[in-house]
């Protein structure tokens, strides 16, 4: 289901609210995509990025950020 409201999320080594997001990537939160039966939104939208959340499992649960521009003419 796609949020207009941002949820809050965590990982093994981080809690992920609005604010350190939008410090971490920069720019300022739209929407989310996020599956019911899971914790960690699949895609986020920025006013100027959409954002890949890929999973990363070693020897704890975790994410990177993958940003792709929305206009790459303009970024």
């Amino acid at each position: 289901m796609i949020l207009y409201e941002w949820k809050n999320f965590g990982t093994d080594t981080d809690v992920y609210t609005k604010e350190s997001f939008e410090e971490e990537i920069n720019d300022v939160f739209e929407a989310m995509m996020i599956d019911d039966a899971k914790e960690i939104p699949q895609y986020i939208w920025t006013r100027n990025y959409v954002i890949i959340i890929k999973p990363t499992a070693r020897m704890y649960k975790d994410v990177s950020f993958v940003k792709i521009p929305r206009n790459p003419s303009v970024v």
